[in-house]
């Protein structure tokens, strides 16, 4: 008898181990059908993924316009204008020694070209009694001289041999330097009005007129 209940004991023990086995079994099976289904991505995905480094494009190189000023040669458009050298003027700023306290200084301006000019650039510089050039307080840095630039900066068009007493609005009386004593300006990028009179044909430059040090009285 008692091998008979030892004999039912094992064969109950070993149908318990059995019946764990089992119920562990379809887990395992679905873990691994898991990680089996896992999507892998095509080779083309993952390169279409992978961002592409161009180099920038060359800038275009346009031809030179037949009609620049004169000792001037370029494309004629803002940033390709046609490029003058040296003392060559098409525009003259002389200020006038009178300094409004809203306005600022005031330039008798003249279109000295032999077309209507729209467009203008000036470069405004200021010296003490001895003549030595002053910088000027920026944002963020002291400057060699300010700046303005606009398609109204003359309040309109300026036609040749045209004179006309004129502020601009990028110097007012507080930027000007403590000890000045002269104030000159340099129109270095004139643009010409086209037939309309309202917006600008073409464009001239000359750079060497501003250099960041700049003896009164400027090139000669």
């Amino acid at each position: 008898m008692l091998t008979a209940s030892r004999s039912l004991l094992v064969a109950s023990s070993f149908l318990a181990l059995a019946a764990c086995s089992d119920a562990g079994a379809p887990a395992g099976a679905s873990a691994s059908a898991s990680a089996a289904k896992a999507p892998t991505l095509p080779a083309s995905s993952v390169a279409a993924a992978t961002p592409t480094v161009t180099a920038s494009a060359a800038p275009v190189v346009l031809p030179p316009r037949s009609d620049c000023p004169k000792d001037s040669a370029g494309p004629g458009t803002l940033e390709q204008p046609c490029v003058g050298k040296g003392a060559a003027r098409l525009m003259e700023a002389k200020w006038t020694g009178k300094t409004d306290d809203e306005k600022g200084p005031y330039f008798a301006v003249t279109n000295k070209s032999a077309s209507p000019i729209l467009y203008g650039k000036i470069a405004v510089f200021f010296y003490d009694k001895a003549g030595k050039q002053l910088e000027v307080k920026g944002k963020t840095k002291q400057l060699p001289y300010l700046v303005c630039a606009g398609s109204n900066l003359f309040s309109g068009i300026m036609k040749p041999a045209e004179k006309a007493t004129l502020t601009f609005s990028c110097v007012k009386k507080s930027d000007i330097p403590e000890g000045t004593a002269a104030i000159e300006g340099e129109v270095v990028v004139v643009g010409f009005a086209d037939a309309t009179e309202k917006k600008s044909e073409f464009y001239w430059s000359n750079q060497d007129l501003a250099p960041e040090v700049r003896a009164k009285g400027g090139v000669k």
